[in-house]
């Protein structure tokens, strides 16, 4: 009994009598079957029967008729069965079960359910006859999931409960440190950062602006660029600020990349934000594959390092954005941010927290 009453505190619905249950029009089990009536919502309330089975009831808002596909054309006898509780069941396939949202008591186990009413259908299995009962998934409680590694407690996080979740982090935290603590040697001359604005979000949109930073922070480039097919960008507009009539007289994309290829040419590493985006659009500026798998080899994703930062110290940050990242190390803007310029100087201060021996001497 104390099981059953656990189980009922989580239902989160209220109990109520049958009497109340008229009062507000609600339907159980036996009279959507007579009315030949599904509900499209969970259940709204439930009683406890005289032999202490669970009542379910549903809003008569929140039903809809039973396809008539799931009914035989030729008419057929309806064939039932009367529980111990005095409910009546109806006989049905298995397609039609499953249309009205009904599974087999292992089908729900597998899907982590646990069951807290009677059968609402059953079958006979055709290879030894034995009855074979089906459960409304609605009125099923779901559970909460196991650890996959101990498989004893509930997960707490990246899917393993508390314990294995703070061993676990243990070793990646040892691991990352070792990474971003690491001596990289390189030169700060020939590291760049660079970052774009764009016309849109997708890799048809064009290139508005372009800003190379060094390892000493000094500019290398910074500069708006004309793009030569979209005439207007209201929606990233409100973001980065460059308007057409700022584009005017800005040389175009083709003009700049005799220049950025000879920038690309001499770094040992470019860094950005998000590589995944920035690339889609500078890559272009080389007109073969292998080109540009000698650019993308050369480029380093800050956002993935600060993810993985984040993962290991500090998993109470749920976004991260270059505003998040500037945020967690406290990082001071140097203009305005979402503009080019200062997202890529951004970028290098994020890059010099998170890798603190990157550069030589």
């Amino acid at each position: 009994m104390e099981n059953d009453s656990a189980k009922q505190k989580e239902l989160n619905i209220p109990c109520i009598t049958k009497k109340q249950a008229e009062i507000k029009s609600y339907l159980c089990r036996n009279e959507l079957a007579m009315m030949h009536l599904m509900p499209t919502a969970g259940p709204v309330a439930y009683s406890i029967g005289d032999d202490g089975n669970l009542v379910f009831y549903f809003s008569s808002e929140m039903v809809d008729a039973i396809p008539s596909e799931l009914f035989p054309t030729i008419k057929v006898k309806r064939q039932t069965m009367t529980l111990l509780s005095g409910n009546i069941i109806e006989k049905m396939t298995i397609r039609k079960a499953t249309s009205l949202g009904y599974y087999t008591e292992e089908k729900l186990k597998f899907m982590n359910y646990d069951i807290v009413e009677e059968p609402v259908a059953y079958t006979v299995r055709s290879i030894d006859k034995s009855v074979c009962y089906f459960y409304d998934k609605k009125t099923a409680i779901r559970l909460p999931l196991m650890c996959i590694k101990c498989g004893k407690k509930i997960r707490f996080r990246r899917k393993l409960c508390k314990e294995c979740y703070e061993e676990d982090l243990i070793v990646r935290r040892t691991e990352g440190d070792a990474h971003r603590g690491a001596i990289y040697n390189a030169d700060r001359a020939n590291t760049l950062f660079f970052d774009l604005e764009l016309t849109g979000f997708y890799d048809r949109d064009e290139i508005l602006s372009i800003s190379i930073v060094n390892g000493y922070g000094e500019i290398i480039m910074d500069t708006i660029i004309k793009p030569t097919h979209t005439k207007k960008w209201t929606r990233t507009e409100k973001i980065h600020g460059i308007t057409p009539e700022m584009t005017g007289d800005s040389p175009t994309l083709l003009e700049l990349t005799p220049q950025i290829k000879e920038l690309f040419e001499k770094a040992d590493a470019i860094i950005a934000y998000g590589v995944s985006t920035d690339y889609s659009h500078i890559k272009y500026i080389y007109e073969t594959e292998e080109e540009r798998e000698w650019l993308h080899s050369k480029i380093r994703c800050c956002a993935n390092e600060f993810v993985r930062y984040v993962y290991e110290h500090r998993p109470d940050i749920v976004h991260a954005s270059l505003t998040d990242a500037m945020a967690c190390f406290e990082i001071d803007w140097e203009g305005t941010a979402h503009t080019s310029i200062a997202d890529t100087l951004a970028v290098r201060k994020v890059w010099e927290k998170l890798f603190p021996n990157y550069y030589k001497n």
